[in-house]
């Protein structure tokens, strides 16, 4: 299987999160920093996943939105530092992340809770797009998933592995880049 689906996704997803200049999100929806930190995530679990699949063992990948808030907002505290009471990853972990010690890149404009998780996705995504590319026959592992994300994105049966990844590169990134794109100021007038 290729991964080079799954990391042009990234790529734009990235890319976004860059750009930066997102405004707060209307009620019960994500902020960018919750965005970004579901998509980290998701990608350790799909890691996860994909090493069991290439250790050849049994595997259920569950990603639950609802579930999941909760440990969101932790990993955006994590992410935001000191001054926003949360811990935020050491210099040298945020170095190793490609970072600043001050928590992500500067050049976002963002929060430094953004910053640091956009290293981090960067990072998460390298690692499971590498993993993919070892997967070969593999793939087509049958592998219990549930998605549950709105009601647009819901699947609950066994699938061949590379069919999620594959739902996960067309779908569900797609999906994430749409709420981050609606989180910038043109797409809000109404507030101004």
């Amino acid at each position: 299987m290729d991964s080079e689906a799954l990391r042009r996704a990234y790529d734009e997803v990235l890319a976004e999160v860059a750009a930066g200049g997102f405004e707060p999100p209307g009620d019960g929806e994500l902020s960018a920093e919750q965005i970004v930190a579901h998509l980290v995530a998701n990608d350790e679990l799909m890691s996860e996943a994909t090493e069991a699949v290439l250790a050849g063992s049994p595997f259920a990948y569950y990603d639950l939105d609802a579930i999941h808030r909760p440990q969101l907002d932790a990993l955006v505290a994590e992410y935001a530092g000191p001054g926003a009471g949360g811990v935020g990853p050491t210099a040298g972990e945020s170095a190793a992340l490609g970072g600043s010690a001050a928590g992500g890149s500067a050049a976002l404009g963002g929060s430094a809770a953004l910053g640091g998780l956009a290293d981090r996705l960067r990072e998460t995504s390298r690692r499971l797009c590498a993993l993919v590319d070892r997967l070969g026959p593999a793939a087509q592992t049958p592998v219990e998933t549930r998605l549950h994300e709105d009601v647009d994105l819901r699947v609950d049966e066994t699938l061949p592995w590379a069919r999620t990844l594959d739902l996960h590169a067309r779908v569900h990134l797609p999906k994430h880049l749409a709420q981050l794109r609606a989180l910038r100021p043109q797409f809000h007038a109404h507030r101004a």
